[in-house]
């Protein structure tokens, strides 16, 4: 399973993840939008990105099925 995501993508947390650990519409992780600047593969299962976000005390470092491109599609929007 290797990530769709890559450098230079803009992206954002899941819609999926942030239901699973509790996160209300309203906190800064649901409006936190970065940039990919690197994604290492470690795994078929596992890749970690290098994130550039637009609020800088968000984790640099995110699993890579905890993100979604920003823009219409399942994994960013809930409609």
């Amino acid at each position: 399973m290797k990530t769709k995501i890559k450098a230079g993508d803009l992206v954002a947390y899941s819609v999926q993840f942030l239901r699973s650990i509790g996160e209300s519409p309203t906190s800064d992780l649901c409006h936190c939008r970065g940039t990919i600047t690197d994604v290492k593969h470690y795994s078929d299962r596992l890749a970690i990105a290098s994130i550039r976000w637009d609020n800088p005390e968000i984790p640099e470092k995110v699993n890579c099925c905890n993100l979604a491109i920003v823009g219409p599609n399942s994994k960013f929007c809930a409609c």
